[in-house]
């Protein structure tokens, strides 16, 4: 394993781990979220420039334009969140009651 695979794998793994031990906050899970998608976009440009095909040159900026949405997603959630419930821990939170 390449030291760079290994930087996005360990950048993924962290991410992963943060969201799955530290969900106190939706603050913090949301960033966990973009950890992962920017380290999956880094091993995805990584992966088209060691092809060296044309082909998968859009697949990053797919991915890109996915996070982009999933982070306004997820900011609009934090915003309305924080509005209703006065916080944004997610032990406070009864997903059954709207």
């Amino acid at each position: 394993m390449t030291p760079v695979h290994f930087s996005f794998t360990s950048a993924f793994i962290l991410g992963l781990m943060g969201l799955a031990f530290h969900r106190t906050h939706l603050l913090s899970a949301l960033l966990c979220l973009e950890g992962m998608m920017l380290s999956l976009y880094i091993a995805l440009s990584v992966w088209a420039l060691q092809l060296e095909t044309s082909g998968f040159s859009s697949a990053p900026m797919l991915l890109l334009a996915f996070s982009a949405c999933e982070a306004s997603a997820g900011l609009a959630i934090l915003v309305a969140t924080a509005r209703t419930h006065g916080t944004d821990r997610l032990q406070s939170l009864n997903l059954l009651r709207c």
